[in-house]
């Protein structure tokens, strides 16, 4: 790995709201409207770096399970 390249950025304000909506990384993927995986929002709550687009595709799936209309700045401190 390159000097400078961080990978993981730390757990995410998502990963508090989540804990305080009660839900896990399987409701976000059972709620979400396009195909979304375990796996994206397991890395999504440690922090590791997202494309603009997976961070907009756990937003919404996050803004539905949650019934909330939280913003991507919200969730990530990235």
């Amino acid at each position: 790995m390159p000097e400078g390249v961080i990978r993981n950025l730390g757990e995410q304000p998502l990963a508090q709201l989540m804990q305080t909506h009660g839900l896990k990384p399987h409701n976000l993927v059972v709620a979400s409207k396009v195909q979304m995986t375990h796996k994206m929002v397991t890395r999504a709550i440690k922090g590791r770096r997202l494309s603009p687009n997976v961070k907009c595709t756990v937003r919404d799936a996050f803004n539905l399970a949650a019934s909330t209309s939280h913003s991507v700045s919200e969730l990530f401190n990235y």
